[in-house]
This record gives structure tokens, sequence and C-alpha cells, in this order.
């Protein structure tokens, strides 16, 4: 049988060092030298972006497993600061894609992360997408706190996710898996409690801080972003355009993955005609 070598279905699960911890992620191939980094959100993890991944025909797809969620490590010491996040990113793109600037897509968690790293290492992004997470952040992840460590079976634990309050049932639920104990999270979800404090907080400067294009996707029934922030965010900082899906939550890309995928790429498209340009006057 054939194999398409340029785009792979079942992306290759990989592994490298970041400080002391053993992080993974999914390389869904393709040789181009467009290089397209996903960072996922709480509680998720590479797979989540599977069906967006395989889309980008003209990209090289990396989506990473972030500390304390997927396949990698949880850090012994719940390292979970800004700058362990930032870090890990900065780790991958040296020693796994040479050092060379990337394109950066991140959902929630991994779109402050994503907009953190443009704004500490501009030299290394070349463009963002920033999926549904503010510049101020006041997020309440308590309910991760009465979850169990383990459920008897998997109906049982999607129940545990409907009795801590949450509607984004199918979105949390991307994340378990079972052992000899029962169902459970590959998240840390004591890491959490350590986490989250850390990302919440007012983070303008950071925001404001790189000059690359952004794309900031946002979800108009979001739990998490309100449209007015989403609003000021595009007005404040240059070279940042905002698209709302007023019938979306805060997960844009699996409410409405077609229209995502379709903002997504046609930003994109922007980006490599504006690059080709600014090449051809030199």
């Amino acid at each position: 049988m054939m194999m398409n070598s340029s785009h792979n279905d079942s992306a290759m699960r990989k592994y490298f060092q970041s400080g002391n911890l053993r992080l993974s992620y999914l390389d869904f191939g393709g040789d181009s030298e467009r290089v397209l980094v996903m960072l996922h959100g709480y509680m998720a993890n590479a797979r989540s972006f599977s069906e967006l991944a395989v889309r980008f025909k003209d990209w090289r797809v990396i989506s990473l497993d972030q500390r304390g969620h997927g396949w990698s490590d949880h850090p012994p010491g719940k390292e979970y600061a800004r700058d362990d996040y930032v870090k890990d990113i900065l780790n991958l793109v040296r020693s796994e894609l040479g050092g060379h600037a990337v394109t950066i897509l991140g959902h929630s968690l991994g779109g402050l992360n994503a907009y953190q790293f443009a704004a500490r290492y501009p030299e290394m992004v070349k463009a963002v997408i920033v999926e549904d997470i503010g510049a101020e952040i006041h997020a309440d992840f308590s309910f991760a706190d009465k979850l169990p460590i383990r459920s008897a079976s998997l109906k049982e634990l999607r129940e545990s996710l409907a009795s801590s309050g949450l509607r984004a049932i199918d979105y949390f639920a991307e994340s378990v898996f079972e052992d000899e104990l029962g169902w459970g999270f590959r998240t840390d979800l004591e890491g959490l409690r350590v986490s989250v404090p850390q990302s919440n907080g007012v983070w303008w400067d950071d925001w404001s801080g790189s000059s690359c294009p952004i794309l900031l996707i946002h979800g108009g029934k979001s739990f998490i972003l309100d449209t007015e922030q989403a609003r000021r965010m595009e007005e404040r900082r240059p070279n940042t355009k905002l698209i709302v899906f007023e019938q979306c939550g805060h997960g844009v890309h699996a409410d409405d993955l077609n229209g995502y995928f379709y903002a997504v790429n046609d930003f994109l498209n922007e980006q490599q005609a504006v690059d080709i340009e600014k090449r051809d006057k030199v």
C-alpha cells in the first residue's frame, strides 16, 4: 500500500527533554519548511487538534503535550510558572525544530503561552493564532478539586464532570485514559491548583509585547473571555485581527471545525503572501 509521505493522518509520537522533564509531542509530518506549533488548553492534550492538524497540507504541524498533560511528565515539584511553560516552547523549537522561527496556534492556556513566548522570543515567532484567552485572565478551575482520581467506568467519569457543573463534557473527556485502577484524566489535576493561579493575572504588557501578526479567535458564548475584552485586545495591539464566532463556546476549534480552519488558513495564506512580497523587494 502506498503511503502519502507529505502528510500522515496518524501522527508520530515523539519526545524531547525540557530541563528535567521529558515532554511529548505529535508530529503530523509534511516536508514543508513552514512549521505550525499547536498548544492545547488545560486538561486537553496534543490529540485535541488531530482533526484540525491534518487539514494543513502545506505545513509541518507539531502538537505539543504541555507539561502535566497528555504523555508529558508531571513536574515533580509542581513547576507551573509562566516561565516554565514558555521555556518548554523554547526547548521544543531549539531541540526539535532547528531553532527556526515558527507559527504558533494556542487555545486557552496554550494561547497565553503562545503570546507570552512571542513577547519574550520575537525572533522565533512568525505569527500567532490565539484562541479564546484574554489579556486579563480570571479562570476558575476549582471544579478539578472535586474530580475523582479514578472512576469505575467511563460513564461515571463523565457524570463526575457533569456534577461538578461543567458543560463542555466532551472537551474535558478528551484526556481520559484507563489503567488498572480505573478511568482517570491524563492531566496533573493537583498541578492545576498551582498552575491556574499563575496563569490568572493581567498580561497586557505581554499581549502588546510582540509585533508579529496575531489572529485572535473568540467564541461569543465563551465562559473564559468576553467579547468586550476581545475587542479591546484588537484595538490595543497593532497587527491584530479579531474574528468572533458568535455561536461558539470556549473551544471554537471543537464547536466549528470548518469555520475555524478556514479562518486560520486564510490568515496564514495572507501572512505568506506578505512574506513573499517582502522577499521580492529585497
